[in-house]
């Protein structure tokens, strides 16, 4: 078998038994503070930024922090595992509180309809707590597995190693960091940056690409900005107005639906094969999850999806604004849509750090139109469908933090016990952050405040659809299926659209130095790859810390303004 990634200290490998528990004592109590502390931010910054950050990394340095004070209690945290347990609940409040509620309960609002608000709040709240439990029985599996490469949940982990191990690596994180920081205040997309030195090479590579190329449309030239000031290196390449078109404006949509129905159907194929190796990574050793449980797991997963759009149906009362037939066509449609978002979304997430879970709700909502759904029904299958994603993709970059952390799997026992901590404290935060929005939702909403998107799943709806969009829609489909069949299970189709979908042309160019750097270095001397890695992950957490002090800053001065 081969030597792991990335290696930790021999004292770091525990018996399972003495794994610190989500719900004992200490940390439970830190967890309740950290969780609505998380969730309150990831309420603040939607709403007023419409972005929410990945806070694991703050909960791990607050761990780190606290595990300094000379008081008994305190003296707790400087298990890295538990540590880990107070990342894993922080992050999965926030992106909880804001992705997965906040943002699906203000469409029926923005739409007119505060009636449906907790009703629908009810319906999400399953719908995360089922994309969570998915992910959870699928984590190191063939299609998911513990080995890929969750940027994120790198990050997160070699951070709280560099405070372990001290010496070079800890230099090197902090080299990382001020890169990440630094890049980040003068413009510069430093976590694509480092996510470039270790993510999976031709999946960054098509991800930078589509930047690129829906920068330059976007921009009609080829914009770099720095330090808040734009250089445009070619402008006028393309006719006036062509960006504003149907045929390129639904350019990306398009490529995403053909990429990930081809995904979707490699996902498939996966599943169908009969391989004595299937259950064996390349490294050599055993996947924790079967493909035979995979599967139970996807079918499964669909039927209480299934039951969940019932559920949210039945409490919306939207029951009879549809004919039977429509109706069950609406409860097939959107639980399809929950589970096959959460797929896509999770594959961009697990090779890039980032996951276009709005923009993939939105194709899906694009599609619903397009069958014929009424508006109130749209509203609720695209908050739905937007609830699955974030919460699957956070969890697993948590998963895989946990996983470096406790000596990625060499002691198989240890790392189930582990990730079933991981799972509980996961869901423990979402009950914290249901909590936290039950009691601010109206505070919001009362002044207007909406988490951005809300606003276009709703205008997007009340625009309607036609069949210019519908050709375009299906004629840009096709190049995205070639892309994502000539890739295999590298996945470049799902990464070109996504890059289409939310890139810039900062973004690609940043991307591409970034795997030039890591071509040539790896090239003049392959030990070079460790490095790279401790360096990327630690431009990664420096990215991240910065996004969060001065997102964070910044809501402070929008209040006292």
């Amino acid at each position: 078998m081969e030597k792991p990634k990335y290696e930790v200290p021999k004292e770091l490998i525990i018996p399972a038994s003495e794994h610190p528990k989500a719900f004992e004592g200490p940390t439970l109590i830190l967890n309740i503070i950290m969780c609505a502390l998380g969730a309150i931010i990831g309420l603040e910054l939607i709403v007023r930024t419409g972005v929410t950050p990945n806070t694991s990394i703050i909960g791990a340095l607050f761990a780190i922090v606290l595990s300094r004070i000379p008081v008994a209690f305190c003296q707790k945290f400087r298990s890295v595992h538990r540590q880990n347990l107070i990342a894993t609940s922080i992050s999965g409040a926030t992106f909880s509180a804001a992705n997965c509620l906040l943002l699906p309960i203000g469409i029926p609002v923005v739409m007119g309809r505060p009636d449906l608000v907790f009703p629908m709040l009810i319906g999400v709240f399953i719908a995360t707590v089922i994309d969570a439990t998915i992910l959870y029985r699928s984590f190191d599996s063939e299609m998911f597995p513990a080995d890929g490469a969750w940027p994120p949940g790198v990050a997160s982990a070699e951070s709280i190693l560099a405070v372990v191990e001290k010496g070079k690596k800890a230099f090197l994180m902090i080299v990382g960091i001020v890169i990440g920081w630094v890049g980040k205040l003068a413009g510069i997309p430093t976590d694509l940056l480092g996510v470039s030195w270790f993510g999976d090479f031709f999946a960054m590579l098509a991800l930078g690409v589509g930047s690129i190329v829906i920068g330059i449309i976007n921009d009609n030239g080829f914009v770099l900005s720095l330090f808040g000031h734009s250089a445009s290196l070619f402008s006028g390449l393309l006719p006036e107005g062509l960006s504003s078109t149907a045929m390129i404006t639904y350019m990306p949509h398009g490529v995403m639906i053909g990429a990930g129905a081809v995904s979707l159907i490699q996902c498939a194929v996966m599943l169908a094969k009969k391989s004595k190796s299937e259950d064996t990574a390349p490294s050599g050793r055993q996947y924790t999850r079967s493909m035979s449980s995979l599967k139970k797991t996807l079918v499964g997963g669909y039927g209480v999806y299934l039951i969940g759009a019932f559920v949210l149906a039945l409490g919306c009362g939207i029951l009879t604004d549809m004919s039977p037939v429509k109706l069950i066509i609406w409860l097939i449609y959107t639980a399809f849509a929950a589970i096959a978002s959460e797929l896509i979304v999770g594959i961009s997430a697990m090779h890039s750090g980032w996951f276009p879970g709005f923009a993939t709700a939105l194709i899906f909502l694009l599609v619903g139109m397009l069958i014929g759904f009424p508006p109130i029904p749209l509203a609720l299958m695209v908050g739905y469908t937007s609830a699955t994603g974030p919460a699957f993709s956070d969890m697993a970059y948590d998963l895989k933090s946990g996983y470096i952390l406790r000596g990625s799997g060499v002691d198989p026992e240890l790392e189930m016990e582990g990730r079933k901590q991981q799972y509980r404290a996961n869901i423990f935060s979402f009950v914290v952050a249901l909590i936290v929005v039950i009691l601010m939702v109206n505070r919001y909403f009362d002044q207007g405040l909406f988490a951005p998107v809300s606003a276009t799943f709703a205008t997007t709806i009340d625009a309607g659809t036609n069949a210019e969009i519908a050709k375009w829609l299906f004629i840009w489909a096709i190049p995205g299926a070639i892309i994502q069949l000539i890739g295999g299970e590298r996945q470049i189709g799902i990464l070109f659209a996504t890059g289409l979908l939310v890139g810039t042309t900062m973004n690609g160019v940043t991307i591409l130095i970034g795997l030039l750097i890591r071509h040539f270095l790896l090239k003049a001397n392959p030990e070079h790859e460790q490095t790279l890695n401790i360096l990327g992950a630690g431009a990664l957490a420096g990215a991240a810390l910065c996004s969060f002090f001065t997102a964070t800053l910044g809501l402070f001065n929008k209040k006292s303004s």
